[in-house]
């Protein structure tokens, strides 16, 4: 049942919109569900459940940490197949969550947002759907990722290609590869999935590098029936083995990232990647081709066993040379060369701090502020990644320097803590607006800024790394603090930091 303090006059559809179908907003619902927050409404703009795992099924496509870390605290999976899980095994376990905890009727698929606008007079928020359809609220809470919407390169004549072009991720499954000459653009972590997985069924495969990944051996191994049965059976098992999980990724990217001066820990693990190279690697000048140029921790590092031995057969060919345009026939390069081919495959990543992506639909906060337009002349920030100041009622899980790049579980679970708290809070003060003061927002935002200097990201040669950690203003939005810090400050941050009317 609704809360009745905020039901009267202007009586929202929902309590609580939730925007976004994927684990962000699961966790968020099960989490409203054990507040007594029931009235609320999850909106998803596909046509299924699991937000990145329900859209990516591209061939390889897998979890890039370690499976016991890539859960709920509360929903641990006694079930995973191997230490890295595969993609619809992630698609299943959203699944689960949404039918254990009696979510499915309070879902809407196929409902995307176009504009969400603030309005003062009655304390609410008013969602356009791309229907055309108004849907209200009194909260709002962003759960849409940033991992969402596919990046088509900007090469020219792109749209002139007649062969098929699909994206990484919304692979086309009815198009059939074997035998065909395929080119794939991009040489990220869905790349290094993709590849092994459809060279050996293609007739020629041509990689097209901008920059070289760092790519690490993956401790991958399959988990037997026996352990899983086990694990099923005595559950508190499993504790021991995901803090063992989360103190791997803890180290290997936490700490290595945002203590880089203090710890140089990617320093220790530059030589066993430039070693996993040559020992993967037959051709020297092929190795050459995929050494960086930049230190480790710049871009996401990649974990495989497959990726690069794949450059070792012949049918697959490692193409540096700049892109200069597309035609009908294929991929032309700047030495001259027309690489002919029939597939074009775009492993070409997502928006992400971009714009139109964070959130992906306008958002019109108090006295008509356009929440781009304010990140635009402010820098992207907001407190504790949850809060902006000037957008009442609206909360995101994946806000800026809210991320500290460890499991994003984690990070849900954290950042619906800290929503949860603030809903409580307005309850008990039968409030029907919440709003995190500037004074906050400017003091969380400084601290962040404070400690980006000892940050991998600027250091390390990480200029000429085309990361896209890194924002239009320059600077990498990630939260530079441990999961601990990050932890204990949704549990204990002021709640005065918040206006509450």
């Amino acid at each position: 049942m609704a809360n009745p303090a905020v039901r009267g006059e202007h009586a929202p559809d929902h309590e609580v919109i939730i925007i976004g179908g994927g684990f962000s907003g699961i966790g968020a619902a099960i989490k409203l569900d054990e507040i007594g927050m029931r009235d609320y409404l999850l909106v998803e703009q596909g046509d299924g459940i699991g937000g990145a795992w329900h859209f990516n099924t591209y061939p390889g496509v897998a979890v890039d940490i370690p499976s016991l870390s890539y859960s709920f605290s509360f929903e641990r999976n006694p079930e995973w197949s191997r230490v890295f899980a595969p993609g619809k095994e992630l698609k299943a376990y959203a699944e689960h969550c949404v039918d254990k905890y009696g979510l499915r009727s309070r879902i809407r698929l196929n409902t995307g947002i176009r504009a969400a606008r603030f309005d003062d007079a009655s304390s609410l928020w008013h969602l356009t759907t791309e229907a055309g359809e108004t849907l209200t609220a009194r909260f709002v809470i962003g759960a849409t990722g940033v991992l969402t919407q596919p990046k088509l390169p900007d090469i020219p004549g792109i749209a002139s290609f007649r062969g098929t072009t699909m994206h990484t991720a919304r692979w086309d499954h009815g198009v059939d590869l074997r035998g065909k000459r395929v080119a794939i653009i991009g040489t990220g972590a869905s790349a290094l999935q993709v590849i092994p997985e459809i060279a050996p069924e293609v007739a020629h495969l041509t990689v097209f590098q901008r920059t070289p990944i760092w790519v690490l051996p993956k401790p991958d191994a399959a988990i037997p029936g026996a352990v899983q049965q086990v694990m099923k059976r005595l559950p508190w098992l499993q504790l021991p083995a995901r803090l063992a999980s989360q103190a791997f990724v803890e180290t290997t990217f936490v700490l290595a990232a945002h203590y880089y001066r203090q710890l140089r820990i990617v320093k220790a693990f530059e030589p066993v990647a430039l070693k996993h190279l040559e020992n993967q690697v037959r051709d020297p000048v092929t190795r050459a081709k995929l050494t960086p140029r930049y230190g480790l921790g710049c871009k996401r590092p990649s974990v495989s066993n497959t990726y690069l031995k794949t450059f070792n057969r012949d049918n697959v060919a490692l193409v540096t040379e700049g892109i200069t345009g597309i035609v009908p026939e294929g991929v032309r390069t700047a030495d001259g060369v027309l690489h002919a081919i029939d597939i074009l495959i775009c492993a070409t990543g997502f928006k992400v701090f971009e714009s139109g992506n964070m959130p992906p639909f306008q958002v019109t906060g108090s006295q008509g502020r356009d929440l781009e337009s304010w990140w635009d002349a402010e820098r992207y920030q907001a407190y504790e990644g949850v809060s902006m100041p000037g957008f009442p009622n609206f909360f995101l899980i994946l806000g800026p320097n809210g991320y500290n790049g460890a499991s994003y579980f984690q990070l849900i679970e954290q950042q619906v803590r800290h929503i949860t708290r603030c809903l409580k809070q307005a309850r008990t003060r039968k409030a029907r607006r919440v709003e995190v003061t500037r004074e906050a927002n400017d003091r969380y935002f400084r601290d962040m800024k404070a400690r980006s200097g000892s940050q991998v990201f600027f250091n390390n040669g990480c200029a000429s790394a085309n990361s896209y950690y890194f924002d239009k203003h320059g600077d990498v939005p990630f939260r530079p603090a441990t999961s601990l810090e990050a932890h204990w400050r949704s549990m204990t941050f002021d709640l005065n930091d918040y206006v509450y009317r």
